[in-house]
Order: C-alpha cells, then structure tokens, then sequence
C-alpha cells in the first residue's frame, strides 16, 4: 500500500537549531495567465534526529505528526552532501 504521507525534496538553508533544519523546497509552474516558467520556494522546519544535515545538502522530507508548533516534517535521507 502507497503511503498517504508527502514527500519533498529540498536544501538545507540553516542547521543552528538542535534537531531541526530548514529546508527550502523549490517548484516551478506555468503563470497560468502568461504561460511563464516561475518558480516559487517554500521553506519547511524538519525534524533531523542525530543532527546529520549541513547547510547545502539535498535532503528528502517527509510529512509526520506536529512535533512543535511550526515543525511538521521530518528528514528521511540525505540525497546528497554539500560540496
């Protein structure tokens, strides 16, 4: 069975907290009116057990339970380090 969770795909733009990490997560969509490529960014808190996420590395988030009032998300790998 499929999992119900979303998932994205996104950066890590700051690690200061403990546990936590911000990923910004980037799409691109069509202006519906001009028909040209924009792209938005959505930053997400997620939740990073063991502290492992650098500030650059792809990361791969998943929906989860609140764990505090504005974290919702939790790191499920690391797709790629920082160079």
């Amino acid at each position: 069975m499929k999992s119900l969770k979303k998932v994205r795909q996104g950066v890590v733009t700051s690690n200061k907290m403990d546990k936590t990490v911000v990923v910004s997560v980037e799409r691109q969509f069509a202006h519906p009116m001009y028909r040209k490529i924009v792209k938005k960014t959505k930053k997400f808190m997620a939740h990073d057990e063991k502290n492992e996420c650098n500030i650059g590395d792809t990361v791969r988030i998943i929906e989860s339970r609140p764990l505090s009032a504005r974290k919702r998300w939790m790191v499920t790998d690391i797709l790629e380090r920082a160079k």
